[in-house]
């Protein structure tokens, strides 16, 4: 409840001042939190609802030791919680799909940044790996970008990439196999 005053109080300042848009833009992106988004590489050869486990694997940096160690201890976390939001199955049988990767890019804010609107990023191509044979079932370049300074760090870049990957993993998990919670 207070989140959504708050986002309320700061849209209401931004249109009392002319619509100042990088004050609105801070408003939104409180409730919206860092955004993800991907670009498939290689797609699956059929729906991924046979998998009844999805679960988050090795993701590695391969980007010289730039990306912060805090980016991939988070990221599992970040994936799981997505997975959830999204009813996707997170259990411990079945048959598994391994979210693997490695980060190839990772930018934070700058001085430049602030000047424009903070802007920070991270870019990591990821693979959905069958537990059981080891093949790669699909491949993805998956961003988790932030563009408000409420939404920079870590924490937040972790948090858009495992968005940008269950945005992926979704559009081919058929909806009769999602596990959505009782309301």
């Amino acid at each position: 409840m207070k989140r959504t005053t708050m986002i309320a109080a700061l849209v209401s300042v931004a249109l009392l001042f002319g619509g100042c848009s990088r004050l609105a833009k801070e408003g939104i992106g409180v409730a919206s939190g860092a955004k993800g988004v991907y670009a498939e590489i290689q797609a699956p050869s059929r729906p991924l609802g046979m998998y009844h486990n999805i679960q988050p694997g090795q993701i590695e940096d391969s980007f010289g030791g730039r990306t912060p160690p805090g980016l991939l201890s988070a990221l599992p976390g970040k994936i799981t919680e997505q997975l959830h939001n999204e009813g996707l199955p997170t259990g411990t049988s079945g048959k598994t799909l391994v979210i693997t990767g490695k980060v190839i890019y990772y930018e934070a804010a700058g001085i430049t940044g602030e000047v424009f609107g903070p802007f920070e990023e991270a870019v990591a191509e990821i693979q959905l790996v069958d537990k059981d044979t080891g093949r790669v079932v699909s491949v993805a370049n998956c961003v988790g970008r932030s563009t408000t300074s409420l939404n920079r760090g870590v924490d937040k870049k972790a948090e858009g990439l495992a968005k940008g990957i269950v945005k992926w993993i979704s559009k081919h998990y058929p909806e009769a196999g999602r596990v959505r919670p009782q309301d």
